[in-house]
Protein backbone atom coordinates (compact mmCIF):
# COMPACT_ATOMS: atom_id res chain seq x y z
CA UNK A 1 0.00 0.00 0.00
CA UNK A 2 2.48 2.20 0.65
CA UNK A 3 4.38 1.70 -2.74
CA UNK A 4 1.17 2.64 -4.27
CA UNK A 5 0.84 5.72 -2.32
CA UNK A 6 4.21 6.81 -3.12
CA UNK A 7 3.61 5.99 -6.86
CA UNK A 8 0.95 8.19 -6.59
CA UNK A 9 2.69 11.16 -4.93
CA UNK A 10 5.66 10.62 -7.56
CA UNK A 11 2.92 11.00 -11.10
CA UNK A 12 1.41 13.75 -9.11
CA UNK A 13 4.63 15.77 -8.77
CA UNK A 14 5.77 15.26 -12.08
CA UNK A 15 2.15 16.23 -13.78
CA UNK A 16 2.35 19.43 -11.85
CA UNK A 17 5.68 19.97 -12.36
CA UNK A 18 5.06 19.69 -15.92
CA UNK A 19 2.08 22.11 -16.36
CA UNK A 20 4.18 24.68 -14.25
CA UNK A 21 7.33 24.52 -16.32
CA UNK A 22 4.35 24.78 -19.55
CA UNK A 23 2.64 28.15 -17.77
CA UNK A 24 5.95 29.52 -16.79
CA UNK A 25 7.01 28.66 -20.56
CA UNK A 26 3.94 30.42 -21.93
CA UNK A 27 4.14 33.78 -20.10
CA UNK A 28 7.93 33.87 -21.34
CA UNK A 29 7.15 33.13 -24.74
CA UNK A 30 3.98 35.75 -24.73
CA UNK A 31 6.06 38.69 -22.81
CA UNK A 32 9.20 38.12 -25.41
CA UNK A 33 6.73 38.13 -28.13
CA UNK A 34 4.58 41.31 -26.77
CA UNK A 35 8.52 42.87 -26.29
CA UNK A 36 9.40 42.41 -29.48
CA UNK A 37 5.72 43.89 -31.27
CA UNK A 38 6.75 46.78 -28.92
CA UNK A 39 10.17 47.34 -30.33
CA UNK A 40 9.62 47.23 -33.91
CA UNK A 41 6.21 47.86 -34.85
CA UNK A 42 5.50 51.04 -32.40
CA UNK A 43 1.83 53.02 -32.06
CA UNK A 44 1.25 55.15 -34.77
CA UNK A 45 1.18 58.84 -33.98
CA UNK A 46 -1.90 60.63 -33.61
CA UNK A 47 -2.93 62.93 -35.93
CA UNK A 48 -2.38 66.69 -35.38
CA UNK A 49 -5.06 68.16 -36.74
CA UNK A 50 -8.53 67.32 -34.72
CA UNK A 51 -10.66 65.34 -37.14
CA UNK A 52 -14.78 66.01 -38.17
CA UNK A 53 -15.54 63.15 -35.39
CA UNK A 54 -15.03 65.96 -32.68
CA UNK A 55 -16.80 68.27 -33.43
CA UNK A 56 -20.42 69.40 -31.76
CA UNK A 57 -23.39 67.61 -34.18
CA UNK A 58 -25.37 70.47 -35.74
CA UNK A 59 -29.40 71.16 -34.95
CA UNK A 60 -30.59 69.44 -37.90
CA UNK A 61 -28.52 66.28 -37.20
CA UNK A 62 -29.13 66.25 -33.71
CA UNK A 63 -33.10 66.10 -34.58
CA UNK A 64 -32.41 63.63 -36.48
CA UNK A 65 -30.75 61.55 -33.97
CA UNK A 66 -33.21 61.79 -32.10
CA UNK A 67 -35.89 60.58 -34.70
CA UNK A 68 -33.84 57.64 -35.44
CA UNK A 69 -33.81 56.79 -31.78
CA UNK A 70 -37.03 57.52 -31.13
CA UNK A 71 -38.51 54.91 -34.02
CA UNK A 72 -35.76 52.38 -32.74
CA UNK A 73 -37.42 52.54 -29.28
CA UNK A 74 -40.97 52.42 -30.72
CA UNK A 75 -39.67 48.92 -32.98
CA UNK A 76 -38.30 47.53 -30.30
CA UNK A 77 -41.21 48.00 -27.68
CA UNK A 78 -43.72 47.00 -30.18
CA UNK A 79 -41.82 43.29 -31.35
CA UNK A 80 -40.76 42.77 -27.50
CA UNK A 81 -44.85 43.22 -25.65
Amino acid sequence: MSNLLWEGVNLMAIGMGAVFSFLVLLVVTTSGMSALISRFMPDPEAPSTPTSAGQKPTQATDGQLMAVIAAAIHRHRSRHK
